[in-house]
């Protein structure tokens, strides 16, 4: 497989070992820890083009998937080419945006670059050490901070073709030897824990075998965790240190895209979306709800511990936050639950669905419309808005390189790094703060 060198820019050497844990965003969704930031006082409120935008830089390539922080940088994937041609990491400097170095490397399984199938969805993860990036063809790669090669795989030569309806999709996710490696595929769908430090296996163990867009999450259970999987009309858990699939749900329909969300011991989230034109009641509603993993005597189950009545997702997962659960379906209603009992608390309508996940800060919840407006509410008892901020004109097309899933510009994440807010078009990355 050939390689590019990294270009190396001007390398400062920060204490990122020593960055505070709230400050760090070192894999999608944060881990599922979405709220209660030590950072959150900084965070704006309201912004626009000429408002509390700290900078704004391109992607070398196009990207659905969410940037990761260490403390220091950003590190960001996409990809390039008529057919996929060429994947790229980037590292970016948190103060302005700009590459401190990338790499690009051949795609080894190339596919017609479709509006309709997965393009740099999985986002990486990152740790003292470095970064470890994923991408649909099946190459995985893990960098230094300086931007040296640390170690490589190809999946598809390693395990077999990758063939799955629209791509993949599923992030990694990662503890602190191993990161695991979800490839859904329609034949032979496979989970694999592959040690961080050295890109040997550790372990291969069967996938769902269904249909999924979602990623794995660890969720402790007890003293350890347990690594969920969510595809459409089942879950399971697998313990991360041999493989072993510990349990399966089945009582569950809708639920491919959404990631589960942790939420205390043994208990996640889980949420699951309608088809189109599906009324938001009934049979979806009651697929999204609060999980409880059992165990009795070493044998594991799960079984909801309560399911929503009206609430539903899309693309983006529920987030548990100050005693609060939330939803937001594909029309734009967000719906508020007790997170305990799953009581409607309030349902009111954003300017859109949401395709990132919701996040929690301070006494708001941030609510990213895929049309770029962000959506700032009150994390309280009733509906109150405090803003809506558009990241750009929804109807008008920057570049070539803006196109979505369905056309048009689209807002794939959100994510917090340190005191700011960085958030990710396919073509682009926004950092929202408070200007000195």
């Amino acid at each position: 497989m050939k390689n590019y060198s990294p270009l190396l820019f001007l390398f400062v050497s920060l204490t990122c070992g020593t960055a505070p844990a709230d400050d760090l965003w070192p894999s999608f969704q944060n881990g599922g820890k979405l709220g209660a930031r030590k950072s959150s006082e900084k965070l704006p409120v309201k912004w626009a083009a000429d408002t509390n935008i700290k900078w704004s830089e391109p992607t070398m390539g196009y990207g659905q998937s969410s940037p990761v922080f260490d403390g220091e940088f950003l590190y960001v994937t996409s990809v390039v080419g008529d057919m996929k041609d060429q994947f790229i990491l980037e590292a970016k400097n948190m103060a302005n945006g700009k590459n401190m170095w990338y790499w690009t490397m051949k795609n080894s399984s190339p596919e017609k670059s479709s509006t309709y199938v997965s393009r740099a969805a999985p986002s990486p993860v990152c740790d003292q050490d470095g970064v470890i990036a994923f991408w649909e063809g099946g190459n995985l790669l893990a960098m230094s901070k300086e931007g040296d090669r640390r170690w490589e795989l190809d999946l598809v030569k390693k395990y077999g073709p990758i063939k799955a309806r629209h791509g993949l999709a599923s992030s990694l996710e990662q503890d602190d030897k191993n990161v695991f490696v979800w490839v859904e595929r329609q034949e032979d769908p496979y989970v694999v824990a592959i040690e961080k430090k050295t890109g040997k296996e550790v372990w291969k163990s069967k996938g769902l075998g269904v249909t999924s867009w979602s990623s794995p999450r660890l969720i402790p259970v007890g003293k350890g965790h347990h690594l969920v999987l969510s595809g459409i009309g089942k879950l399971a858990g697998y313990d991360p240190a041999t493989g072993k699939q510990l349990w399966t749900f089945d009582q569950i329909s809708g639920n491919s895209t959404p990631t589960p969300v942790p939420v205390g011991d043994g208990k996640f989230l889980i949420g699951a979306s309608t088809g189109r034109g599906e009324a938001t009641s009934g049979k979806a509603a009651r697929s999204n709800g609060l999980i409880q993993i059992k165990d009795e005597e070493g044998e594991f189950s799960a079984e909801f511990v309560w399911q929503a009545e009206s609430a539903t997702c899309t693309f983006g997962s529920p987030l548990a936050y100050n005693g609060h659960a939330y939803f937001v379906n594909r029309s734009g209603v967000v719906f508020c639950l007790d997170l305990k009992t799953g009581k409607q608390i309030f349902a009111g309508r954003t300017k859109s669905s949401l395709w990132a996940t919701p996040i929690g800060i301070g006494s708001n919840v941030y609510l990213f419309g895929k049309d770029g407006n962000t959506t700032v509410i009150d994390a309280g008892k009733k509906f109150q808005k405090r803003s809506t901020n558009p990241l750009w004109v929804a109807d008008k097309k920057e570049d070539s390189g803006s196109q979505g899933n369905f056309g048009g510009a689209v807002l794939y994440s959100g994510m917090v790094a340190g005191d700011s807010l960085v958030l990710r078009r396919g073509d682009r990355l926004f950092c929202i703060g408070l200007k000195e």
